[in-house]
């Protein structure tokens, strides 16, 4: 049943408790594996690493991992063409081992031995790193482009998604990227061609069937910042789904049928609202 919208103002850290929050209401007897989904240059990481230094002031233990450390070899992930969308989205990560060493041993029944990584990107090498045993209260804070794609929806206990106007990203990534990939046009030319695509082509193809979440708080706040950051959710029951507005990933790159627990938003302005449903 939908209540009123309802509109309420906070700080940053009001939103990263609210977030943390939700992660520690999860009440299950294995590690809380987090999604932190969204677009290239969304703030991901950023917003990962602050919750992250939420729940370890109260005690618990973080595993931090974002999905370039899954990566596969250049030769594959570029075998469709350095600009192709839909490359970027079948070829970019090794999904098998993403499940093997991290997401399915931290998962319900298993020994909670993992890895972290399986490659680095800087030297585009393999990784064979220590195998780790996580305290059954452990919580994962996993960020990444497409984690909410068929091949790992069911491996996450929260998932947030990061939404942001590509004009945003875009101008982000101007700055990171630059090392990277050598100069603003190149980086340009990447989200344009690559990208950007790439996540419409993401949204397009996810699967319209409702997906058994977790349901944190039936409260949001919005976030008064710099750079603003909200949560959004869905309805309060245990078989929830997130429904969108149908704006395309041109204008705000919204998750239309994406089914996430948290919608956070990333706009220009210092103020945003947030709807309850």
């Amino acid at each position: 049943m939908s209540m009123r919208p309802e509109v309420q103002n906070g700080t940053r850290d009001e939103l990263l408790s609210r977030l943390a929050e939700a992660v520690g209401s999860i009440n299950i007897a294995h590690p809380t594996r987090v999604a932190i989904d969204g677009p290239p240059a969304a703030g991901k990481t950023t917003l990962g690493d602050e919750i992250a230094v939420v729940l370890r002031a109260q005690g618990r233990e973080v595993i931090r991992v974002s999905i370039e450390s899954f990566l596969l070899p250049r030769a594959q992930r570029y075998r469709r063409g350095e600009f192709e969308a839909e490359g970027c989205y079948h070829d970019s990560f090794d999904f098998d081992a993403l499940h093997r060493v991290l997401l399915d041993p931290l998962g319900p029944g298993r020994d909670r031995r993992f890895q972290q990584a399986v490659y680095d990107r800087s030297t585009e090498t393999a990784l064979s790193l220590p195998v780790t045993t996580a305290p059954v209260d452990a919580v994962l804070l996993f960020d990444g482009v497409f984690l909410l794609r068929p091949e790992l929806i069911d491996r996450w206990d929260l998932c947030i998604f990061v939404s942001a106007a590509f004009d945003v990203t875009l101008d982000r990534a101007r700055t990171r990227d630059l090392a990277l990939f050598g100069s603003a046009t190149e980086v340009e030319r990447r989200h344009r061609e690559r990208y950007r695509p790439s996540q419409q082509f993401y949204f397009d193809s996810a699967p319209d069937r409702p997906r058994r979440l977790h349901c944190a708080q039936r409260r949001a706040a919005t976030a008064d910042l710099g750079v603003p950051i909200a949560p959004m959710r869905g309805s309060g029951c245990d078989h929830c789904s997130w429904r969108a507005d149908s704006t395309r990933y041109e204008q705000v790159s919204r998750p239309e049928k994406l089914q996430v627990t948290w919608l956070v938003t990333v706009a220009v302005s210092c103020r945003l609202s947030v709807t309850v449903s």
